[in-house]
């Protein structure tokens, strides 16, 4: 399903996804489909869905144009 059919779907909340393609510019990933899991109501429950997700799971709020994520690099160590 594509992020403007969410938005359409479930306006001005937060839902929980599973990311089904999506490709990387430049640090950022540009998600393109998606599948929904379930809404979310409640923003605190949200927080704590975010934490919990693994893998090509996200939450995401339908109030965002598009679904961006910014992808970081673990720090580097050096070790002696």
């Amino acid at each position: 399903m594509q992020w403007q059919e969410v938005r359409t779907i479930f306006p001005d909340q937060y839902v929980l996804l599973e990311i089904l393609d999506s490709h990387t510019e430049d640090n950022t990933q540009y998600v393109k489909d998606v599948a929904i899991v379930r809404a979310i109501q409640d923003p605190s429950e949200a927080t704590k869905e975010l934490l919990k997700c693994k893998d090509n799971n996200i939450v995401y709020h339908t109030g965002q144009e598009e679904i961006t994520i910014e992808l970081r690099k673990p720090p580097f160590y050096r070790g002696r």
